[in-house]
């Protein structure tokens, strides 16, 4: 596989997280990039260790995982995608957390990196260099997400209410793009 193909992959694969960490810089009263960081890193070894896993399990697991994809990334996505709705509605403009939630970045990291699961899988049956691969899908993907914590806090910070809103309702609308995708409506 040619790096232009690899990096239109990674590229690819980088998106959801870039969208998911938009919606997590919204959250954010101001930068922080040492959480900016923390978040990409979550987002970027995901999406390297999830081909990684899909090239290694190969095709015993191939139809399981392309047939049920789209139904975990929607139900992950619309979980927290509406959690974040509500909250918006629960906290005052002072009682924004300032902290990470490891336990809902460790799930919106499973649910933007099932996709380089199947992805992997593919890896499998093409002459594919798996380690310089993952790393480059693993990169790109770190660094579009800080990108994205920085893009949602500069809009996040002056709308705070509307902007969770908005960023909820974008996970919700991701999650159901993925599952009508995974279904083949659109």
């Amino acid at each position: 596989m040619d790096l232009l193909k690899l990096l239109f992959i990674a590229l690819s694969l980088s998106m959801d997280a870039f969208a998911v960490s938009v919606c997590k810089g919204l959250d954010m009263k101001k930068i922080n990039y040492a959480h900016a960081a923390v978040i990409g890193g979550f987002f970027g070894a995901f999406q390297a260790v999830m081909p990684l896993i899909g090239w290694a399990v190969g095709r015993q697991f191939a139809n399981l995982v392309t047939s049920l994809s789209h139904w975990i990334a929607f139900g992950l996505l619309a979980f927290i995608g509406v959690k974040m709705f509500a909250e918006a509605f629960r906290q005052d403009e002072e009682e924004i957390p300032e902290g990470i939630d490891y336990k809902e970045l460790f799930i919106l990291a499973i649910a933007t990196s099932i996709d380089a699961l199947a992805v992997g899988v593919v890896f499998a049956f093409e002459d594919v260099k798996i380690i310089p691969s993952v790393l480059i899908i693993g990169v790109t993907t770190f660094v579009l997400s800080v990108i994205g914590v920085a893009v949602g806090n500069r809009f996040g910070a002056k709308y705070n209410k509307g902007a969770q809103i908005a960023g909820g309702t974008i996970l919700v609308l991701l999650g159901t793009k993925i599952l009508l995708e995974g279904l083949g409506v659109f």
